[in-house]
């Protein structure tokens, strides 16, 4: 389980709110896991992942990872709905992903 002061969310440059390192990640940490009741349609906050038999689940975030915004160079992946870093992540920086790494 991370450390509960490992991340805030703050205003974004990129778009409304973001989640923001509050110290130094290094590559491959666990940041936190995507929180939330399972979604039936797409939304706000709504997290989709594909599951290894192909079944697509979706789950409408309720704690700070909602606020995962995109970058086309992220420093974060989710592995599920668990999110990681994959490079060292510097105190202050937003947290991003690839919204469509494919």
């Amino acid at each position: 389980m991370p450390h509960r002061k490992l991340t805030y969310v703050s205003q974004s440059p990129i778009h409304g709110k973001g989640l923001f390192a509050r110290t130094r990640i290094s590559k491959s940490t666990y940041i936190g896991t995507y929180e939330g009741p399972e979604a039936k349609r797409n939304g706000s906050h709504v997290l989709w992942v594909y599951e290894d038999d192909g079944e697509i689940i979706g789950r409408r975030g309720l704690n700070k990872m909602r606020y995962v915004n995109h970058s086309d160079k992220p420093n974060a992946e989710f592995d599920g709905f668990d999110l990681y870093s994959i490079r060292a992540i510097k105190p202050d920086e937003e947290i991003t992903i690839d919204y469509d790494p494919l």
